[in-house]
């Protein structure tokens, strides 16, 4: 293989272990992540790290500190809480509109139905890989907020990025065939879009968002828990 190609595997294999491993780290505390340690942990030489770290700044994961390394920074239980809200927000709105402005057939919604079937046939394929899937249900999510067609609501929720990554990584890794009932709820807001269903799209998203709330909130009390045992 040729050493460009080689460096760039090495840069994306880094880049998703990086990823998986932030998401591990406690939600509540600031990590600092040095070139090294990183290098030694994945198995790899500074020179991915070093890109892949970039990667993830460009992504709002991490923030770059020079002489001392990448900072990640800690996601309270009270931002989780607030983040979750917003996104309820902004998506029960968006699959409202969306059901409500195409009450008859349309190319448009027709489209994108068959987008969002796609990308979870998708996640499907990726049950295995948590970097993947989350790639995907950002996808998938973001794709229905651009679809309701208000810019302004849009922005907003683009700049929730960062922290709905490493929300959903967490998600996903924490709880038992977590993965698996997010493909079932997908499942149901896509029904409710194709049947034109404001109402039961609300409450597809609704509960989608809810479950997943539940999921971090459980896992951040299992690990309080363990620390004071």
């Amino acid at each position: 293989m040729p050493a460009q190609g080689r460096r760039v595997n090495a840069q994306d294999s880094t880049y998703r272990w990086l990823k998986t491993h932030i998401a591990g780290l406690p939600r509540a505390e600031g990590t600092f992540l040095t070139e090294g340690e990183v290098a030694t942990a994945a198995g790899t030489s500074r020179t991915p790290v070093r890109e892949a770290l970039l990667r993830l700044e460009a992504e709002g994961l991490v923030q770059i500190v020079p002489k001392k390394g990448a900072f990640v920074p800690p996601i309270s239980d009270r931002d989780v809480s607030d983040v979750m809200v917003a996104r309820s927000v902004v998506e029960e709105w968006s699959v409202d509109r969306i059901a409500t402005s195409h009450r008859s057939l349309t190319p448009e919604l027709d489209a994108l139905v068959a987008e969002l079937t796609t990308l979870v046939a998708e996640q499907e394929d990726a049950l295995d890989d948590p970097v993947a899937f989350i790639d995907l249900d950002r996808a998938f999510h973001r794709s229905i907020v651009q679809a309701a067609g208000n810019l302004v609501l849009e922005g907003f929720y683009e700049s929730l990025r960062d922290r709905q990554v490493r929300m959903g990584l967490r998600a996903v890794a924490s709880a038992e065939d977590r993965a698996r009932r997010v493909l079932t709820e997908h499942r149901a807001i896509v029904r409710a879009l194709r049947n034109r269903n404001a109402e039961r799209a609300t409450r597809a998203v609704r509960a989608h968002l809810d479950n997943t709330l539940g999921v971090l909130r459980h896992s951040s009390a299992s690990r309080h828990g363990q620390r004071v045992g």
